[in-house]
């Protein structure tokens, strides 16, 4: 039975708050406990989730969530990929436990991992044939070079799980891109879609990163909620039908898309929309890109590519929910409706938009 569930700061993120509505959902009468940053932020879980126990702290509150960890079943870090004390802490805290009753850890990653190849020989907007898989080549993902991105707190996490694997049992999630309305108390937006929406409503054209060829993975945000609903399910159970360990790593996605189809897409509906002049579309050089968003080389130009076999597999995951071509209208307008260029919501709603 599971007494706690630590969730990290993510509860009221992106990714966390979409996992903690569908596990709720799903299992009301567990115990759970998350921690978040200030009043502020709890008080958006309260007013969903009035039974839920909060402590207040963040990611570099060491102590506190080696405390809570310590006295938690199951441990869900929805906060960060890239905070190894947090992670560290996490893993320290569940070694307090017996081999008998062992401690599970579920650590959320990014397929940014898969980017190194590009990031160090600059070629950005080009196609690759790599593809990498989470089981007959989970062994090559799992030993990446520690400069690819989410390495080093993905190193912390294997290496603390094999120094105590008796007594913590881990499960890394990495999906790729992210994408649909989240149903969290706070955040609901993702990041590589509706970014690129926005700005190529600022700039007036679409925004391609060199070639465009870029090929990336996706999955929507409730089938990857899915997915943590199956994993941490298995660990209530003991562990249950899933991977625990240096194998237990899970890519996460529902097929591939091209960049340069998504960029199209987009400047195509803020065509429609009325939202730009013309739906052309702009090669942008790396350097140039960087300027938009710091991160636009990487996120929109280099590639990132791994098939999702130990879910399926295992778990009898099965993402089923619309793809991210089907959401690009929605993200549009969602971006312009920030901006102030369309009503919102309540608005035409009510009719008076």
């Amino acid at each position: 039975m599971l007494t706690k569930l630590l969730k990290r700061l993510g509860t009221t993120g992106f990714v966390g708050g979409d996992g903690l509505y569908a596990l709720y959902k799903a299992h009301p009468d567990w115990d759970y406990t998350c921690a978040v940053r200030d009043t502020e932020k709890g008080s958006l879980i309260a007013a969903q989730y009035p039974k839920i126990r909060l402590v207040y702290g963040d990611l570099d509150s060491i102590d506190l969530l080696t405390k809570e960890a310590a006295e938690a079943d199951v441990v869900v870090n929805w906060a960060s990929s890239d905070h190894e004390a947090a992670a560290a802490a996490l893993v320290d805290g569940l070694s307090k436990r017996t081999a008998d009753e062992p401690g599970y850890y579920i650590h959320t990653s990014g397929t940014g991992i898969l980017c190194l190849n590009d990031i160090t020989h600059k070629t950005f907007g080009e196609s690759s044939n790599k593809v990498y898989d989470d089981w007959d080549g989970v062994g090559e993902v799992t030993s990446l070079p520690i400069e690819a991105p989410h390495r080093p707190t993905d190193k912390v996490i294997l290496e603390g799980q094999a120094a105590h694997a008796d007594k913590v049992k881990t499960a890394i999630v990495c999906p790729p891109t992210i994408y649909d309305q989240g149903r969290g108390p706070a955040n609901q937006r993702s990041v590589q879609l509706p970014e690129l929406s926005r700005i190529t409503i600022e700039q007036g054209n679409g925004i391609q990163v060199a070639a465009g060829k870029t090929i990336w993975t996706q999955v929507n945000v409730h089938d990857l909620s899915d997915l943590f609903v199956l994993l941490i399910e298995a660990a209530v159970q003991g562990g249950g039908k899933a991977t625990w360990g240096p194998e237990g790593y899970y890519f996460a996605e529902n097929g591939e898309f091209l960049w340069a189809e998504v960029a199209k897409e987009v400047a195509h509906q803020a065509h429609r929309q009325g939202l730009i002049k013309e739906d052309k579309i702009i090669s942008y050089a790396p350097e140039e890109v960087s300027k938009l968003h710091s991160w636009a080389p990487v996120v929109w130009g280099a590639n990132s590519r791994g098939k999702a076999i130990r879910a399926r597999k295992l778990l009898g995951w099965s993402p089923k929910d619309r793809s991210l071509i089907q959401t690009i209208s929605d993200a549009v307008d969602i971006e312009a409706t920030k901006k102030g260029l369309k009503p919102g919501h309540a608005a035409r709603a009510a009719g008076t938009a």
